[in-house]
């Protein structure tokens, strides 16, 4: 065996950050041995996501040295302006979701350290998806996203709807995994290669390749399911309500932004998007996804589905933006899906909040819950507003910059169908989002199901999503910053 020499060490400081959480796991695991403390494994889980945040940010911002690749982990990785910006997304939505979980796991009578164990892994598996450049470490990060999620959503077994939401997801999201793997498998036949640019290079002559494309259809079903979107979104509403308030929160912060800029960079430097019928693909998805997200979140009842249902929406959104503008879809996919991650963890974040493993009926999920909710937590009440006009596309919020700026990519591309299916998706989405906000300041009930304690906004969880909410208004009103640092943010 070779001896480790200091340049082996040096090729490991680009990924500094994505060790720090591995490191952080191991100490997660020797807590629990050594004696369950739920304060010492949250604070354990926190601190080492912190640390990981400062690290990123510290060699971004050149403090800290981040050094060359290795060469043996170059092939599979790459650490660029993209997967940076990415990473610190993914960083900030998993310790919102620590602290969320913090809060909600509090009256748990069962086991709480190891949900914390299964939220650090998933997000290792979220930090390599954005950094992955070849079709092996695409799959390997993948699965390691979606593994702990299967148990993190059927974490409150004793909640039947939890239990099921986890056993659907297992089963769908196995046969989504097997149909991408299928489809690379046709690929590298194809091709000859698993790289992502080099089988941009082999494209030349095989743009009408019967096996090529299959494999690109069948990878595009698979990364479409991953997104929840049409026509593959089925399992999205069912798995949002069952799950636990704060595993939902992940999935649609965390999960969502990892898969997005794995899709984005797969697209990209494999050239496949350069393709008609992956481009005509993808516009069928966008187009679906953007009406069956929107029409289906009118009629809904529970929070939690229509938050599912609109998350179906905004990924037809960003599919729009990489359909017609290409090569610098990077950017503005980026800064969309941060924008999206942040409403999503507000969102949620009061849903949470409101709710409780326990409670006989469950989590505070229908709107009724929350009706005259202003009359009592007017500060909950104004970020839950904020959120659903940010979803919605008002002004004065960063909904309204990232929706504006997929708008302009449509234009850009000269596709008029698609900019005009942004704005009636945001027209009929306007119709749901104002709805639960008028429930809020509706007269109260007599008998209130759920309600926060008295004593939310100094604790945590609370302090957490304040501070999402003021993120959100900030890059609003002022969102130069967020559109220079997303012009930082590529690939290229």
């Amino acid at each position: 065996m070779n001896d480790i020499t200091m340049n082996d060490l040096m090729g490991l400081l680009p990924y500094a950050p994505i060790i720090a959480v591995v490191i952080t796991v191991l100490v997660v695991m020797i807590a629990i041995a050594i004696k369950r403390s739920h304060v010492v494994t949250g604070t354990v889980a926190v601190v080492g996501l912190n640390i990981g945040l400062f690290t990123l940010l510290g060699q971004m911002t050149g403090v800290i040295s981040s050094g060359a690749l290795a060469p043996n982990a170059e092939q599979l990785f790459v650490i660029d302006n993209f997967a940076q910006f990415n990473m610190v997304i993914i960083f900030i939505c998993a310790l919102a979701c620590c602290t969320l979980s913090y809060a909600y796991l509090t009256n748990l009578k069962d086991n709480k350290d190891e949900l914390y164990l299964l939220m650090l892994l998933s997000t290792i598996g979220a930090l390599l998806m954005v950094s992955a450049q070849h079709l092996a470490s695409f799959f390997m990060s993948l699965e390691m996203l979606s593994i702990p999620l299967y148990g993190m959503l059927s974490y409150t077994y004793m909640r039947k709807h939890s239990l099921e939401s986890g056993l659907k997801y297992l089963v769908l999201s196995a046969t989504a995994s097997a149909t991408l793997l299928m489809g690379m498998a046709f690929i590298y036949a194809e091709v000859g290669n698993l790289a992502f640019k080099p089988i941009s290079l082999a494209l030349g002559g095989l743009f009408e390749s019967p096996l090529l494309i299959l494999g690109m259809a069948m990878m595009i079903f698979g990364i479409a399911f991953k997104l929840s979107a049409a026509p593959f979104h089925t399992w999205t509403p069912d798995v949002y309500e069952g799950a636990p308030a704060p595993i939902a929160t992940f999935l649609a912060s965390v999960s969502k932004v990892a898969m997005m800029a794995l899709a984005v960079r797969f697209l990209l430097d494999t050239a496949l998007l350069a393709l008609p019928s992956v481009q005509m693909l993808l516009m069928v998805i966008a187009t679906l996804s953007i009406l069956v997200g929107n029409l289906l979140a009118v009629r809904q009842t529970s929070l939690k589905r229509l938050l599912g249902y609109s998350s179906i929406a905004h990924m037809g959104y960003v599919l729009i933006v990489i359909v017609s503008i290409g090569r610098a879809a990077d950017s503005i996919s980026s800064m969309y899906m941060a924008v999206y991650a942040l409403t999503s963890i507000g969102a949620f974040g009061v849903v949470t909040l409101m709710s409780s493993p326990y409670r006989a009926t469950g989590e505070a999920d229908e709107l009724t819950h929350y009706q005259g909710l202003f009359w009592r937590r007017p500060i909950l009440t104004a970020v839950m507003t904020i959120m659903m006009l940010s979803l919605a596309g008002i002004p004065l919020t960063a909904g309204f910059i990232t929706k504006m700026f997929a708008i302009l990519a449509a234009v850009q591309g000269t596709n008029w169908f698609l900019a005009a299916m942004i704005i009636i998706g945001s027209a009929i989405g306007l119709f749901y989002y104002l709805r639960v906000t008028l429930t809020l300041f509706k007269r109260p009930k007599q008998f209130i199901e759920f309600d926060v304690s008295g004593q939310w906004a100094i604790r945590a969880g609370g302090i957490m999503i304040i501070a999402v909410t003021a993120m959100v208004v900030f890059f609003g009103v002022l969102p130069n910053d967020m559109i220079e640092l997303a012009r930082w943010a590529s690939i290229w």
